[in-house]
């Protein structure tokens, strides 16, 4: 008889679901921009690998850190605004090139469907780029709310875009739950009162996700899926 005890299981009535590093591995994308901005200012491309522990906070955010070469880099306001304007034309160009799904992503938001429950994407990346991207990923479809890194004055890991996208979709905040691959989910959810699912393959700043405090590390967003009993099931 085996001695493992069965997966924790979750009554939902939504699911609100990070972008980058949870439904689509972006850091391909993302880092072409990023390096394109540094020749622009004349610096040395980074590693794809540095660029990815860069992700997580926004494009903000990942603008001071690709241009100051480092995760708790900030440079000066004249700088950051050059930074930034080359930034956003560059990755308008690269939004979506080279962006790969997860795997079972699919399979995993036809699962979520199939029950019945209601489906929000909650990221912070702003929505110049959100809308793109899930078109172009075929992802669009399936979800009836997207709340951008600029849909709000705050983003994540603040509770409001969490709450916003809660009442978007017409639940009470402990009637949803998160799915994301950082610190910032976890936060953002734990503040809003929801319980929060982790996978392991993100970005995190190149934590381990077994740091954030998630209710439960689940494999892909399948397993998460099949994790989600619908409220009001048997």
């Amino acid at each position: 008889m085996s001695s493992l005890s069965a997966p924790t299981r979750f009554r939902a009535r939504a699911v609100l679901i990070d972008l980058d590093g949870t439904l689509l591995d972006t850091i391909p994308d993302l880092a072409a921009a990023a390096n394109a901005m540094r020749d622009d200012a004349g610096l040395a491309p980074l590693p794809q690998h540095t660029i990815a522990t860069f992700v997580g906070k926004g494009a903000d955010v990942l603008v001071h850190r690709a241009l100051s070469g480092s995760l708790a880099g900030w440079v000066d306001p004249d700088a950051f605004e050059r930074g930034r304007a080359s930034f956003q034309r560059h990755y308008l160009r690269e939004n979506g090139r080279t962006a790969r799904l997860y795997p079972n992503v699919v399979d995993g938001l036809e699962h979520l469907r199939g029950t019945g429950m209601r489906l929000a994407c909650v990221t912070n990346k702003p929505a110049a780029f959100t809308a793109p991207l899930l078109s172009r990923a075929g992802l669009a479809h399936y979800f009836a709310a997207v709340v951008s890194g600029d849909t709000l004055a705050r983003r994540k890991p603040d509770p409001a875009p969490m709450l916003h996208a809660a009442t978007l979709l017409s639940v009470a905040p402990h009637e949803a739950i998160a799915i994301g691959d950082s610190l910032n989910d976890a936060l953002a959810a734990r503040a809003a009162g929801m319980r929060m699912l982790a996978v392991p393959y993100g970005y995190n700043e190149g934590l381990p996700v077994d740091t954030i405090g998630a209710d439960a590390i689940v494999s892909d967003l399948l397993d998460a899926a099949r994790r989600i009993d619908p409220v009001g099931a048997a």
